[in-house]
């Protein structure tokens, strides 16, 4: 009996409910996209290009009118299969001259992943959706009032009950938000996409297990 409370009070930390698509849908009712954003060089910049940066930064995220979290996901670097191609293309070197830089090499790189964390960073914008905000956005307003009503009055029937076709009409609200960020990010030189349902799930759970993939 213990276990098994402690597996359900376990199961109330996670706040995802389903996932479909490129949508993970929360126990509450509201959904999430997530985008995952490339990195720049800050440091490598010039004076007037930091400032640049800055305030076309600035700008962008004064021009949002809801709400967003930024996120970063660290992990170590595992190296092990570069240091078996390394070890790899060693072998297959017939110059001696070559191997022998090869090997101090590899040695270089197995050093220095042991005297420090060598560490992976992923950057993301997660953008949400309410189910309250879409009311009288669609064709159909009481249609909307009601969804509404019920994600807010049984969020957990409301999420079990949702349908393809309900979702598809929220879905395109939440992408004009999507497009929006994704349109600001390029302004900054950035690269961006949105994931899917698997990348979705491998995210959530390396967030909910940490050090464990799926």
């Amino acid at each position: 009996m213990a276990t098994h409370a402690k597996l359900q009070s376990t199961k109330d930390f996670v706040v995802v409910s389903d996932i479909r698509d490129t949508i993970a849908i929360l126990k509450d009712g509201s959904l999430r996209s997530v985008i995952e954003v490339s990195s720049m060089n800050f440091e490598l910049k010039s004076a007037d290009e930091k400032t640049a940066v800055i305030g076309a930064f600035q700008n962008f995220i004064n021009s949002i009118d809801f709400p967003l979290q930024i996120g970063i996901s660290s992990r170590k670097l595992d190296i092990g299969p570069y240091l078996k191609s390394l070890d790899a293309l060693t072998v297959s070197i017939s110059n001696e001259l070559m191997k022998i830089q090869a090997i101090e090499y590899a040695r270089f790189i197995k050093g220095l992943t042991e005297l420090a964390n060598i560490m992976s960073k992923k950057f993301y914008v997660v953008v949400p959706l309410h189910v309250v905000e879409t009311m009288g956005q669609s064709g159909n307003v009481a249609k909307g009032f009601f969804g509404a009503l019920k994600s807010i009055a049984n969020p957990s029937k409301f999420v079990k009950s949702l349908t393809d076709q309900e979702l598809e009409s929220y879905k395109v609200q939440l992408n004009q938000r999507i497009e929006f960020i994704m349109g600001g990010i390029g302004g900054l030189g950035l690269e961006s996409r949105v994931l899917k349902k698997e990348e979705l799930m491998n995210l959530y759970y390396s967030y909910y297990n940490p050090g464990h993939h799926l």
